[in-house]
C-alpha cells in the first residue's frame, strides 16, 4: 500500500489591511453644532455644521439636527475606508457641559458602524487671564 500524501489546505494570509483612523472634532454650544473630521495629521476630510443641515436658526443645536449632521459625515467618510474614530468634544469656553448635540452625534456614529477608540473633552477654561467684568463688588442689578 502506497501511503498517499495528504496535502493540508494552505491558509493564505491576507495582507494586513490598515484600519484608517480619523479624528472627529465636535464643537457644541447652545446655539450651534459643528463637526470637523480630520485625518491623524490634521488635514480636513469633512466639515458639517448645523446651518448646512437645517434652515431654522433655532434648531442648529438640536439633537435631531445633530443626527442629520452625523449622517452627512458618515456618507462622506465611509467611502475613504475609515473604520475607527477618535472623538474630541469641545464646549464653549467656561461652560461645564457640552451642548445638546454632542451625545447624539457620538451615538449615531457608533450605530453607523464606526469604532470609537477614545472620547476626549477639550473644552477650554481660563487660568487667570484678564480681570472679569463687574468691578470689586461684582455686577449689581
Amino acid at each position: 500500500m502506497d501511503k498517499e500524501k495528504i496535502e493540508e489546505p494552505k491558509v493564505v494570509k491576507e495582507k494586513n489591511k490598515k484600519e484608517i483612523e480619523a479624528v472627529v472634532n465636535i464643537y457644541t454650544s447652545f446655539n450651534n453644532t459643528i463637526v470637523h473630521v480630520t485625518d491623524m495629521s490634521g488635514k480636513t476630510i469633512s466639515k458639517v455644521t448645523g446651518g448646512m443641515v437645517t434652515k431654522h436658526g433655532r434648531l442648529k443645536a438640536n439633537p435631531t439636527t445633530a443626527m442629520f449632521i452625523s449622517k452627512k459625515i458618515t456618507e462622506n467618510i465611509k467611502d475613504l475606508g475609515i473604520k475607527s474614530l477618535y472623538v474630541r468634544i469641545r464646549a464653549k469656553t467656561r461652560n461645564p457641559a457640552p451642548g445638546p448635540g454632542a451625545h447624539a452625534i457620538i451615538k449615531s456614529l457608533s450605530r453607523a458602524g464606526f469604532r470609537i477608540l477614545n472620547i476626549l473633552d477639550t473644552t477650554r477654561f481660563p487660568r487667570g487671564g484678564p480681570k472679569k467684568k463687574g468691578g470689586r463688588r461684582g455686577r449689581r442689578p
